[in-house]
């Protein structure tokens, strides 16, 4: 069979129920649209190397198909093929996104990666799709899930292009301080063996346990430790312990701490675990002229450049990173360093 036909060649197409109609009518710009953002979704599964990622847009390709296949032709609302439970999907696969993503501080400017530029510009095809889908709605019979299906989707692709931005950004970020490292002289990659090696040291004597105790029970005992430093100096803290995914474990505000200190001591701890290096670490290579410079910036300005957040690491694996702020950069250090040493 061939590909061309020639019976559109006086402009008209065929709907599924064999109805001829023009190319520009209604029903055919909605479809067309459709068919437009999928091709946009295939775009972006072709630029991403995440498994995941490719699996999502697979599963709703397939069901644009069905859509397409709905708004083609006039049809009861009983064989309607897009219904309320492939929206309620949609809506699971948004929630279950939004747990892993990191909260937006202000607009985005598509462009942050190939594959999350595809899905923005899919995303905005979807809302074009809808808004002709809604105008489709008002002179034919059209179902009421199909506008809604189109709403839902454009929500999970912007999602779902900064989930895999998000997992972009800390990759390239912890490769830029890999080559940084390996380039530095001799003296430079001795002093910063000694820090990591410090480090690790401390962490390790910390969670050296026989694997039963959980990362909560962990935190609880750093937290207790650090806080009893605090109140040595004098100085009221805030500390945050996180998991090897930067999730918020626990948190402890000591009275009289700023409350500025509640963002920061996570982010602080958070970056260390991102990043697995302490943030002292990060402050030296994010200096004018170093080439991490503006590392404090990216991330929706989330990275801690300057001491107080430390990773934490047992038997050689990354479980966490401890965060605490209140007083000097100093302070902060030796609170964190108190808390992990809890767990020799």
């Amino acid at each position: 069979m061939k590909v061309y036909t020639k019976t559109g060649d006086g402009g008209q197409t065929s709907l599924l129920s064999k109805q001829r109609v023009y190319k520009d009518h209604d029903r055919v710009n909605a479809y067309g649209t459709v068919d437009e953002a999928s091709a946009a979704m295939g775009l972006a599964k072709s630029l991403t190397d995440k498994g995941w990622a490719a699996e999502i847009i697979q599963s709703i390709q397939d069901e644009l198909i069905l859509l397409n296949a709905d708004l083609a032709t006039e049809s009861a609302a009983a064989n309607f093929r897009i219904n309320k439970d492939h929206v309620a999907r949609l809506e699971s696969i948004i929630d279950s996104l939004e747990l892993k993503r990191i909260p937006q501080r202000s607009f985005i400017t598509p462009g942050g990666t190939p594959a999350g530029a595809a899905l923005d510009l899919a995303r905005t095809i979807v809302r074009r799709a809808e808004r002709l889908v809604v105008k489709l709605r008002r002179s034919e019979s059209v179902s009421e899930q199909a506008a809604l299906y189109l709403n839902r989707l454009s929500d999970l692709l912007f999602v779902l292009a900064r989930c895999i931005e998000q997992e972009e950004l800390i990759k390239t970020v912890a490769a830029k301080i890999t080559k940084i490292l390996a380039e530095q002289s001799a003296k430079e990659n001795q002093r910063t063996a000694e820090i990591i090696n410090t480090a690790k040291r401390l962490v390790e004597a910390a969670t050296g346990t026989n694997g039963v105790e959980s990362i909560l029970d962990k935190a609880k005992k750093i937290i207790e430790a650090a806080e009893k430093k605090a109140r040595e100096i004098n100085v009221p803290m805030v500390i945050a312990v996180v998991d090897d995914g930067g999730n918020l474990v626990a948190q402890h505000r000591m009275d009289g701490a700023l409350l500025g200190s509640i963002s920061i001591a996570l982010d602080k701890a958070y970056t260390a675990a991102a990043l697995q290096l302490p943030t002292d670490l990060a402050a030296s290579l994010s200096v004018p002229g170093q080439s991490l410079y503006g590392l404090n910036t990216a991330g929706s300005g989330r990275f801690i450049v300057f001491g107080g957040g430390f990773p934490l690491i047992s038997a050689g694996r990354l479980i966490g990173g401890v965060g605490v702020s209140g007083g000097t950069v100093e302070e902060d250090m030796i609170v964190a360093k108190a808390g992990m040493a809890v767990l020799q």
